[in-house]
């Protein structure tokens, strides 16, 4: 370690001195775009020498000049600037669009660069893409607005979790969330609920402190994160302050939801109707005796369901679903305030978020508060610190799986009431009154979650910098329940739980940063150094029974405690990298880093990993042969190869672990973990090729990408012969590819002083294929199936053939493939065949901006291809009157006599005629939804100033108001949260529809 750190400081002593940096002045100062916004990555030249630097993140800069040089900025996207250099030691400047360049800045780590320089493949998303969206997820926000990068929330709860995959799933036993990175600070994104149904930890940031995303995809961007990079990596940039006045931005919004769609179930009469005519059914089956048994039977059911009301007449017709689902709203309120000086920046914000859930009992509250403070020492010194704090409050309801989810209300039948003639719920039926889980039981989650980065920069000479950087994250979680004495399945007086979860994480990174420029040809940069971060989890909780009253609803109060827990986890990376950017001629791009990681997670032998990238590009629109041309203005084409890793698996996933036990009331020890000394992270290598373009002075521009991912060493747990001892083992087995292209289109239809019209398309293909597994062995779970040479987690099912004409039988096919394939009643003798899988092939995403005199209309529209959703609860909400929870309406169109062609079979009350897992239930999810739409007025200024207002504007947003799809379900987005397998709904809530009106005020 001694020798590479003397060879890093040798090298750069002699950049030093072949450099010449003794000059008689050092002019310091900021660069700005009109609107007073520091722009970093600004190139600084003194004309004819090879002296330069570029502008820090905010905008600074500093370099060692004589009096009359003269200093050249430059900066892709705006007009370059000269100033010639006088006796003031202060040189600010404001730089101007230029129309007619394409360049944006990203992100990357450790730094930024110029998006027009760049070899990598990262998408950019603004502020002006997220502000203003009135969801309490910014993962939401970013739903078809970057290509490759698929979002899909859980169901329409609150605090739903929502699934991000980038360029595909590439993993099968560790996570496949990306490493989502705070101002340089990785977030803790493990989901921490106990109610069996996650929430997204992500919901405590809020989007309107957010200055920008960027979300690296290829290797080549990821690979300086090394081992957590595999999935990819969300870069989430806060606002800061500008060297201007201070500004205030006041936004007030308020909304209406609902949900997307809801569906039709059978009334009263027709829930009579069908089960009489499916009990008189099932006399055929041998079920009932006689007609009159049948009847007498199932009159019986009624009378049981209807709770002394009169069935007959119809008196009670409840709709359930809308008792479950209802109206919401959502209130969203921030301020803030920045500005400063040449010597100091700041950024200050507040937020309050109120949610209503469209799902009966579910509701969000949410703070935030930021504090960001830059200050300039002197030209060389600069510290600062990012400060943020939430609270949010959750009340929830149970998951997707449990009888007093709201949802699962759609199972009662019609003509049960759903209060008693006292007001109070109903206790008497089908299945547990959800009313009254409502009313006498609560769940509640509070996440507080504090975020902080203090860092320093210190300049040793124009092009060259160090960083010091310490970050922090804790993640603090309570969960508190107390179920009353009347709420479904209490028979103890009460009972409560209580626990509290405290995850912290704190990492300290520090960095060389050379930078330098040489004659007119070549740009040189490399960044070196080495991070560490660590990170402790505390668990516990405790439930109690037995309460005086459900008037006390602590555990202070239960007479009995019945069962609690405790443990603690740690873990740590330990990191060195490097990266190395060159740039010859503005036009030959080249780029190569690595990484070096451990980790605590895996085994000894095998803890340190080495992740290397290299990535080219050639800028063919700066040859002489092209650089004429009046349509092609920009052409880049790009190549990468990369090696990420996956390290998110649990702690100390690699050692044989022990735990104590109690054995009659005696302690104990018991191997709790079979141990693997050679356990380490799935390895995941992508290839990308890319091309950059733009026509017509780029009115026209845009992208396209191949790319070839593969996971190797996937981690999961396989299988011990019970000899052993043990279950299973977390090992390193199988291959899994993703492969696919990916296609932006950005054009400038309308530019003119009083209306402009800009579309962003976007759209890409995912290939997912399961290359190989242990032996070659299939694993079946549930209704899916991995396989070799099949997409991830394969529907697997019997293959639902209809329904006979003749007698109304549910068919099967036994086997092959074709017409004339053979049929069974029984599915036992129908073999499995892979039906569908739950990831899309296709995404896309197409974005509209529009502006006409003070006027401002934005919209988003997203799609998904070639994923199927399979319903868990079809065997009893749509089986054809099988058993008595009520059905969807569709099963009205039964078979009924000979000569029927229908696809619901002959209703046959207990036949289980058609119900078995099949592909019956299985559906194509495709769909194209209005994701969000903001329709804006900005009142002139002319009238503002007048008022002391530099900004007035006005306008409503919606979220999700069309969806277009063949699918019948709820909703192709939703699915369960209870664990039931990927693409599986199970009385899951559909999306949320919101229309916000809203007011933005600057002053």
């Amino acid at each position: 370690m001694k020798k590479q750190l003397l060879f890093l400081f040798i090298l750069l002593f002699t950049f030093i001195t072949s450099s010449g940096f003794a000059q008689s002045k050092t002019v310091t100062g900021t660069v700005n775009d009109v609107q007073g916004i520091s722009l970093p990555g600004v190139n600084v030249i003194v004309q004819n020498t090879n002296r330069g630097t570029q502008t820090d993140f905010d905008g600074n800069f500093s370099i060692s000049v004589e009096e009359g040089e003269v200093l050249e900025f430059s900066y892709l996207g705006y007009a370059t600037q000269t100033v010639t250099v006088g006796q003031d030691d202060v040189i600010n400047i404001s730089l101007q669009e230029d129309a007619g360049e394409l360049d944006e800045i990203v992100v990357v780590g450790y730094g930024t660069q110029s998006k027009r320089k760049l070899t990598d493949n990262v998408a950019k998303l603004t502020s002006e893409d997220i502000d203003e969206v009135p969801v309490p997820s910014i993962q939401s926000t970013i739903a078809g607005k970057a290509a490759g990068v698929q979002i899909s929330p859980t169901n329409g709860k609150v605090e739903g979790g929502v699934n991000i995959r980038i360029r595909g799933i590439a993993s099968i036993g560790a996570g496949s969330e990306p490493l989502y990175v705070l101002d340089g600070v990785p977030l803790i994104n493990s989901n921490e609920s106990n109610n069996g149904s996650p929430t997204n930890p992500l919901l405590t940031l809020s989007s309107n402190e957010i200055e920008s995303i960027d979300i690296l995809k290829d290797a080549s961007a990821a690979a300086v994160y090394g081992s957590r990079g595999a999935n990819g990596v969300v870069i989430i940039t806060t606002k800061k302050g500008a060297n201007k006045k201070a500004s205030f931005n006041l936004n007030y919004s308020y909304g209406i939801s609902e949900p997307t769609n809801t569906r039709e179930w059978l009334n009263a009469a027709e829930y009579v109707e069908l089960f009489t005519e499916a009990a008189l059914n099932s006399v055929d089956d041998g079920v009932f005796s006689t007609d009159a048994e049948a009847t007498d039977y199932i009159n019986g059911i009624f009378d049981f369901l209807s709770n002394g009301t009169d069935w007959q007449n119809r008196e009670v017709d409840t709709d359930w679903q809308d008792l479950a689902l209802q109206n919401g709203h959502v209130q969203d309120a921030s301020l803030s305030v920045s500005g400063g000086n040449e010597a100091t920046q700041y950024f200050f914000s507040g937020a309050y978020n109120d949610t209503e859930g469209i799902v009966t009992g579910n509701m969000l509250e949410r703070i935030n508060g930021r504090v960001n403070v830059t200050h300039s020492f002197n030209d060389r010194f600069r510290a600062g610190m990012n400060m943020s704090f939430s609270r949010t409050d959750i009340d929830r309801i149970a998951n997707d799986n449990a009888f007093v989810t709201p949802l699962q209300a759609i199972a009662q039948p019609a003509l049960s009431p759903a209060y008693t003639e006292d007001g109070e719920p109903n206790p008497n039926t089908l299945y547990p009154n959800f009313l009254l889980q409502d009313k006498h039981a609560f769940y509640n989650t509070v996440i507080r979650r504090v975020t902080g980065r203090a860092f320093g920069e210190y300049r040793f000479f124009d092009f060259l910098k160090f960083n010091s950087d310490f970050g922090y994250d804790l993640y603090y979680q309570t969960e508190d329940s107390y179920t009353g004495r009347l709420a479904p399945f209490q028979s103890t007086n009460g009972e409560a739980y209580a626990s509290s979860v405290g995850t912290e994480s704190y990492v300290s990174s520090n960095y060389f940063t050379y930078s330098q420029t040489f004659g007119d040809d070549h740009d040189l940069e490399f960044v070196a150094g080495m991070e560490y971060n660590q990170s402790k989890r505390r668990f516990q909780d405790v439930t109690g029974i037995q309460f005086p009253t459900d008037d006390f609803q602590t555990i202070n109060s239960a007479a009995e405690i019945t069962a609690g827990s405790g443990s603690e986890t740690a873990n740590s990376f330990l990191s060195y990298f490097g990266r190395l950017n060159y740039i010859l001629m503005d036009k030959y791009l080249f780029k190569a880093s690595i990484r070096r990681d451990g980790s605590s997670r895996f085994g000894e032998n095998v803890r340190y990993g080495t992740f290397p990238a290299i990535s080219a590009g050639w800028i063919l629109s700066e040859e002489d042969f092209l650089s004429g041309s009046n349509v092609l203005s920009f052409l880049k084409i790009r190549a990468s190869y990369g090696e990420t890793g996956n390290a998110n698996i649990g702690d100390f996933a690699a050692l044989g672990l022990f735990g104590g036990t109690s054995y009659n009331q005696r302690p104990g020890i018991t191997p709790t973990q079979a141990a693997n000394p050679q356990l380490t992270w799935e390895s995941v290598k992508q290839t990308d090729i890319g091309l950059e373009y733009g026509f017509l002075d780029n009115r026209i521009s845009g992208e396209i990408d191949y790319y070839n991912k593969k996971s190797d060493g996937l981690i999961f747990n396989q299988p011990l012969p019970g000899t052993s001892g043990q279950a299973s083992i977390v090992r390193n087995i199988g291959v899994l590819e993703n492969k696919g292209v990916e296609f932006v289109l950005n054009t400038k239809n309308v530019e003119t002083d009083d209306f402009t019209w800009s579309t962003n398309f976007n759209i890409s293909k995912n290939n997912n294929e399961v290359k190989e597994l242990p032996n070659g062995a299939d694993v079946v779970s549930g209704q899916t199936i991995l396989r070799e040479g099949e997409p991830l987690s394969a529907f697997y099912l019997v293959e639902y053939a209809g329904v006979d004409p003749e007698n109304g039988d549910a068919l099967y096919y036994i086997n092959g493939e074709g017409s004339g394939r053979e049929t069974t009643t029984n599915p036992n003798e129908a073999n499995r065949v892979i039906a569908g899988q739950p990831y899309a092939d296709w995404i896309a995403g197409l974005t509209n901006t529009i502006y006409y005199t003070g006027f401002d209309l934005n919209f988003t529209f997203v799609g998904e291809w070639g994923a199927s959703i399979y319903n868990g609860g079809g065997i009893y909400q749509s089986a054809n009157a099988d058993y008595f929870d009520n059905q969807s309406r569709d099963q009205l169109n039964r078979w009924q006599q000979p000569g029927d062609i229908t696809n619901v079979p002959e209703a046959r009350l207990f036949g289980g005629n058609g119900t078995a897992s099949s592909t019956r239930y299985l559906q194509d999810s495709d769909f194209i939804r209005l994701r969000n739409l903001t329709l804006g007025y900005t009142l002139p200024g002319s009238l503002t100033e007048n008022i002391g207002l530099e900004k007035f504007r006005v306008y409503f947003t919606g979220i999700n108001l069309l969806t277009f799809t063949d699918y019948d379900g709820y909703d192709p987005e939703s699915t369960s949260d209870a664990g039931q397998g990927v693409g599986v709904t199970f009385y899951s809530a559909p999306a949320v529809k919101t229309m916000s009106l809203g007011v933005n005020i600057n002053f």
